[in-house]
């Protein structure tokens, strides 16, 4: 018969690193839903800034472009709240968009790249397969073409 004991432990040493699981599933839509991403030079630029926010603490997972809207999983570092996340992202994408395709402030003078659409969900570890899938087929499920496309996958 085993017989468990209340024990302490006295280790004083801490876990390093973010052991938080944040896992979330954003979906960015461009403003005035035009169909920005359908060009594979457009979408490697908006991956690229998005890779670039990991140095804040971003985990990315995968990735899909629709023609209008992205959707995309991302691990937000505790120090963030999702709406400081949602900035960052949006503001780091919309800049990179804007510095290597100079033709996009004629479609948005403003520098509005993404609109005022919000949406995000909780992806835990346990759907996270059903939601990479889902974003794997996004160019299937809207029927969407892109152009110069190579057999890249987006993660």
């Amino acid at each position: 018969m085993l017989i468990l004991k209340n024990t302490t432990s006295y280790s004083s040493k801490k876990i390093s690193g973010d052991t938080r699981n944040n896992w979330v599933t954003m979906m960015f839509v461009t403003h005035n839903r035009y169909m920005c991403f359908r060009k594979q030079p457009h979408i490697d630029t908006c991956l690229k800034a998005f890779k670039e926010c990991e140095k804040f603490g971003f985990e990315f997972g995968e990735f899909g472009f629709a023609g209008n809207h992205i959707h995309f999983q991302v691990n937000i570092s505790k120090r963030y709240s999702i709406q400081d996340a949602e900035i960052i992202l949006k503001s780091r994408s919309a800049k990179q968009i804007f510095e290597k395709h100079p033709g996009f402030r004629k479609r948005y003078p403003r520098g509005g790249f993404c609109s005022g659409y919000e949406h995000y969900q909780s992806t835990g570890l346990t759907n996270l397969e059903d939601s990479s899938q889902y974003l794997r087929d996004q160019q299937k499920h809207h029927n969407i073409t892109v152009i110069g496309q190579q057999n890249v996958p987006l993660t």
